[in-house]
């Protein structure tokens, strides 16, 4: 039978369909709580695009857990849904709507979608439901992931909605949730707070707190009224170096107003005016006008009293804090250069009316001392690294190394006050305050670097009155930090990120001012935003298909009170229909393993951990995560918006599911960022083809009728029962492996790595047996069932062509003890190094041997090597030993180069394979391997101990000879 994926593949999804295949119920044992479930989750798709290759691997690898466990004998639920909340959908059907190009693009060139498909995808669920339906359901179900597609549900859908009415009016009766003015992500073309999976550009950018100074500018010559004095405010992170300000730059194109902000007249960008307002600030403008009007005004250091002048500097970004930059030459490695070229362009200065000697006379004020650094830290860094251009690559290092030794070295000198000689780290924020409260200085959150959100808008921070969980609560901290110390952290180092992240997180705002999802129970008028209504939703899984049966307006508090909680939660009499929910919840919960991003540790995995920990009993809470890596395209990151995505129906077309899963799961621990590369795809169908065609080979009735002829415990040779205890441990090691989630070691491990004995196996053995056919046949079906989690359709066909029973069907392979023998494993190896060695001679000597002479160590030698194995690796304390014995005392240097040699021999081998060592009789280990040697090499073969009375030694080459190194001798 040859291979053609396509069509076996589509074979085995129809069956699965018409079995239902993956539709997991509580068992019907008499005590069902004592069944073994394994519940799994990942992500649910947001789908305003479609599914590409990266996405697959995210949801094979929780399909291969869950396929083994099922293997295991476990009842396994891998369910699915969707998340529609917030606005990106509603974004893309905007966009959709202008036919803006980009986005036309995406869906026309990326997607496929058809002109008279588009008139569907127009309203936000038609959108949803297009790449639901035609991309991840169809994806999703051409890899052949083994998901319960019952449970399906959007986080749209009613019931849903009724869900999570619950949770929060429980978070809000327990206190978790609070009303204040907020900072938050808000963009400014649909006027609607977003979180980063709002986010089309930006999404690991996170707003700062920048502190204003509040320079001044002299109002008309000569007033002495302070009113007439104009705020101009520049914005820092490092608020102690005020009083190292030599000189200010604005954007000489840039528009600036003229405002008044909360009664102060003040001077900054357009930009930064209408950020200000976002902000709870009262800013009424009376007048626009270009940066060039005030170069080579001077404002007043408000701390200082010192006159600075402000310079004109096509870097200054207005869309950056208020758009006037303080220049601190001393201390900052870019402003120190930045100063020097504005110095010696003098052709500029003089076009704005400045005196370049003005300019000339400014220097570097220091304000610190920092170790590691001259008195002009800026200057020192700069020359040391030989960088003389402010455009040099190497700056923006350069200049943060600055910062950190500042930062957590630097001592403030004595004109700082109380504040002298102190570190920056530890007084920064107080010195702040300081200058706060005396009104020199203001407060402004801003992003470092442009984020845009999915619907094309500037994002910006506003304060907004609004609810926010109050993740800081510190019995609620104690709480998530218990579940994550309970956690099964994979890999084990992100168990760090979870409890940083509970460390610096503070209150979240859970509300948005519209998009799609579930209302604010209390006040219609806010949504529930996407990362705070998708904390629980594993719970929803579990008794998602049944809530159908349930009426829309019966679900309220007291219904999932008693679900949750039980009879005694609730006044009264508990509904029956939530009880017996309840009883499906817990058969299922706790979530055994949950697979996920490695950026969404800062957010929802911490949130799910957070609710959780809240919500539900200690024995409810989450046992394990997985954190995923990145996929890349030929070494670049995927992008939908540029095209540069595999779609997975094309590859599944091109190349066949099983094909694409093996490469997803063979290019990277689940972890690690993969790279999905064509050429190494079409290897791996080359390898699975070979598999197939092998497969074929011992499938056929004439190996089938040879092998059952075979008596197992007295037909097999050496050979046969080496690459049997290999299964054994392959075994062992595949499912080590997947136990830990690692996919790549495993299949790894069951494919590539037993392929390699196979290849010795063919070499060695006569594949004409009998003997040979029954353990190729044995071979071939406990590798496929050990392969089937990776590549269920070829495995289910080649186990059913052998067995009569798909691959996953049957139990997954358990080690026999009977098969495992670390010392026929140890003697083969001899043999293959036995081999290796004449083989290298061969190649050096280019001889056509006519005889090979193999001449095993004397029985002395061995005497020296079990003093070896017996003591260690110290030579002195093996020299007392031996010595001890009359016979090697007598052979005086000998024993010493001899116990040298097998200390080497012998250094970091396991005492399992040194005791096995100990058992071999090298001659007769060797003897069993001449025919396969003549064979080889077609030359005569003969071994011979070294001290044996019969021994051919026609250039004496035996005495070269050491415990499990032969010494050989070729005419």
């Amino acid at each position: 039978m040859d291979y053609d994926p396509q069509e076996l593949e589509a074979e085995w999804r129809d069956r699965w369909a018409d079995e239902a295949r993956y539709e997991p119920d509580p068992g019907d044992a008499a005590a069902p709580e004592d069944e073994e479930t394994t519940f799994i989750t990942v992500p649910y798709p947001y789908p305003s695009g479609g599914m590409h290759i990266g996405h697959a691997r995210t949801y094979t690898v929780p399909d291969v857990y869950a396929r083994y466990r099922r293997q295991q004998g476990d009842n396994v639920l891998f369910p699915m849904a969707w998340h529609v909340t917030g606005t990106p959908i509603i974004g893309a059907v905007e966009r959709l709507q202008k036919r803006e190009e980009s986005q036309m693009s995406v869906l026309q060139d990326t997607y496929n979608v058809s002109d008279d498909v588009l008139e569907d995808l127009e309203t936000p669920m038609g959108y949803a439901h297009h790449f639901i339906e035609e991309h991840y359901k169809k994806g999703m179900r051409s890899l052949g992931l083994s998901i319960d597609w019952r449970r399906e549900f959007t986080t749209n859908d009613d019931r849903y909605s009724k869900f999570i009415t619950w949770q929060y009016e429980t978070l809000k009766e327990r206190g978790r949730l609070e009303k204040g003015l907020h900072p938050v992500k808000y963009c400014t073309e649909q006027e609607n707070p977003v979180t980063t999976h709002d986010l089309l550009e930006g999404e690991d950018v996170e707003y700062q707190e920048y502190t204003l100074i509040k320079f001044t500018h002299a109002g008309d010559s000569g007033s002495d009224d302070a009113s007439d004095e104009t705020v101009v405010p520049m914005a820092t992170l490092r608020p102690e170096t005020v009083r190292g300000v030599t000189n200010a730059y604005i954007n000489t194109e840039a528009t600036y107003v003229e405002a008044s902000v909360d009664g102060e007249t003040w001077l900054v960008s357009v930009e930064a005016a209408e950020k200000l307002e976002l902000q709870d600030h009262d800013v009424e403008i009376h007048r626009e006008f270009p940066g060039s009007e005030v170069v080579g005004e001077t404002v007043t250091n408000p701390v200082t009293g010192d006159e600075i002048i402000i310079l004109p500097a096509e870097f200054v970004d207005p869309d950056n804090a208020t758009g006037v930059v303080m220049s601190v030459p001393a201390h900052s490695p870019d402003d120190y250069l930045a100063l020097q070229e504005a110095k010696a362009d003098t052709e500029q200065l003089e076009s704005y009316g400045i005196n370049p000697d003005e300019v000339e006379a400014i220097e570097p004020t220091a304000i610190l001392d920092v170790e590691g650094y001259g008195e002009i830290p800026a200057k020192d860094a700069v020359e040391s690294a030989g960088i003389t251009d402010s455009t040099d690559p190497e700056l923006e290092e350069v200049t943060q190394d600055v910062y950190n030794a500042e930062f957590h070295t630097g001592t403030l000198h004595d004109e700082y006050g109380e504040y002298a000689g102190e570190v920056i780290e530890d007084v920064r924020d107080e010195l702040a305050a300081h200058y706060r409260e005396q009104g020199a200085f203001g407060a402004m959150y801003d992003f470092p670097e442009p984020v845009i959100s999915r619907a094309g808008g500037k994002v910006v921070v506003a304060y907004q009155d609004t609810w926010f969980l109050t993740y800081n609560d510190e019995d609620w901290e104690e709480a998530a930090k218990r579940a994550v110390e309970r956690l099964d952290a994979t890999p084990e180092n992100t168990r760090g990120e979870y409890t940083h992240t509970i460390d610096w997180l503070n209150e979240w705002p859970c509300i948005r001012n519209y998009g799609l999802g579930t209302r604010l129970p209390w006040d219609d008028e806010f949504v529930i935003e996407p990362l705070s209504d998708s904390t629980i939703y594993m719970a929803y899984y579990t008794i998602a298909h049944r809530l159908e049966e349930i009426p829309v307006d019966d679900l309220d508090r007291e219904f999932f009170d008693a679900l949750f909680y039980g009879a005694d939660a609730v006044e009264g009499a508990a509904d029956e229909r939530a009880l017996d929910l309840r009883a499906e919840w817990q058969y299922w919960y706790p979530v055994t393993q949950r697979f996920s991003a490695n950026d969404l540790i800062s957010n929802h995995l911490t949130f799910f951990l957070y609710h959780h920990a809240e919500l539900f009993d200690e024995a409810q809470w989450p046992e394990g995560i997985t954190i995923m890596g990145m996929g890349l395209l030929e070494g670049e990151k995927m992008s939908s918006s540029k095209g540069h995505v595999v779609l997975p129906g094309k590859a599944i077309e091109d190349y066949g599911a099983d094909t694409v899963r093996f490469f997803l799961l063979n290019s990277a621990e689940p972890w690690q960022d993969y790279d999905w590369r064509a050429d190494q795809v079409e290897g791996v169908e080359d390898q699975l083809r070979r598999f197939w065609n092998r497969a074929q080979e011992l499938i056929d009735d004439e190996t089938a009728a040879a092998a059952d002829g075979v008596d197992p415990d007295s037909d097999l040779e050496h050979i046969d029962r080496w690459l049997l205890s290999k299964l054994q441990t392959t075994i062992a090691d595949v499912t080590a492996a997947l136990d830990n989630a690692e996919t790549r070691t495993a299949s790894q491990a069951a494919f590539y790595g037993f392929e390699e004995h196979l290849k010795w196996y063919r070499r060695r053995a006569d594949l004409d047996r009998d003997g040979a056919q029954w353990t190729l046949r044995h071979v071939l079906e406990t590798r496929l069932r050990l392969l089937a989690p990776f590549i269920p359709f070829m495995t289910n066909e080649l186990h059913e062509q052998l067995t009569g029973t798909p691959a996953e069907d049957a139990p997954w392979p358990e080690v026999d003890e009977s098969w495992e023998s670390p010392r026929t494993e140890t003697e083969e190896r001899q043999i293959e190094r036995l081999a290796d060695d004449i083989q290298d001679i061969l190649t050096v000597t280019e001889q056509d041997p006519a005889t090979i002479r193999v001449y095993v160590a004397a029985d002395w030698k061995r005497k020296v090597f079990e003093t070896v194995r017996e003591v260690g690796t110290d030579v002195g304390q093996i020299m007392g030993e031996v010595m001890q014995d009359p016979d090697l005392r007598e052979r005086g240097d000998a024993v010493n180069d001899l116990a040298q040699d097998l200390v080497e021999l012998v250094r970091g081998v396991d005492d399992e394979t040194l005791a096995a060592m100990a058992e071999i009789d090298e001659v007769s280990t060797y003897e069993t391997a001449v025919d396969f040697l003549e064979r080889e090499y077609d030359a005569d073969v003969a071994v011979y101990a070294e001290d044996g009375d019969d021994i051919d030694d026609p250039e004496g080459r035996a005495s070269k000879a050491v415990p499990f190194r032969p010494a050989i001798h070729i005419e």
